[in-house]
């Protein structure tokens, strides 16, 4: 049996690699093994983290605890869902411009943005750093974001 990505290891090194390469610094502050950091991160994080696939309408295949409780989706629900759904159809081709200027640099910082909950309340994500999600052969995965702070609209 898979083991749900919020509990692999191979994707909390996936996600935690690939950030301290392009970023300089930890994904986890703290210095923990791969196994407690990667539950520390789904479970107790006090910012939300999502990532999404390389498909043509790229999906979230990973949502932690603080993001599911921000976007208001279960697990099963977000790793479902259309990344571009996070966002209002206003709001989408601006995500998708900051998307593809994250594919050229590599990584973006202090993005802010309107997002949408699944019951669609608006809010205003702030200070958030996109990423690309590329393992130590350099194959892209992805792309990945931190939500440090968020505020109603």
């Amino acid at each position: 049996m898979d083991l749900p990505l919020y509990a692999d290891p191979a994707f909390f090194q996936l996600l935690a690699g690939s950030y301290a390469r392009l970023l300089g610094r930890p994904l986890v502050a703290e210095p923990l093994p791969a196994e407690a950091a990667s539950h520390w991160l789904y479970e107790e994080a006090p910012f939300a983290v999502l990532a999404h696939n390389t498909d043509a309408d790229p999906r979230f295949i990973y949502g932690n605890k603080a993001a599911q409780r921000r976007f208001e989706y279960s697990w099963d629900e977000i790793t479902r869902l259309p990344s571009r759904l996070s966002a209002e159809a206003p709001n989408r081709e601006e995500r998708q411009r900051f998307l593809e200027r994250v594919q050229r640099i590599g990584y973006e910082e202090g993005y802010r943005g309107v997002r949408i909950t699944k019951s669609g309340k608006r809010f205003m994500i702030e200070q958030a750093t996109l990423w690309q999600l590329r393992d130590d052969s350099g194959m892209l995965h992805g792309q990945a974001v931190i939500i440090p702070r968020t505020a109603d609209l």
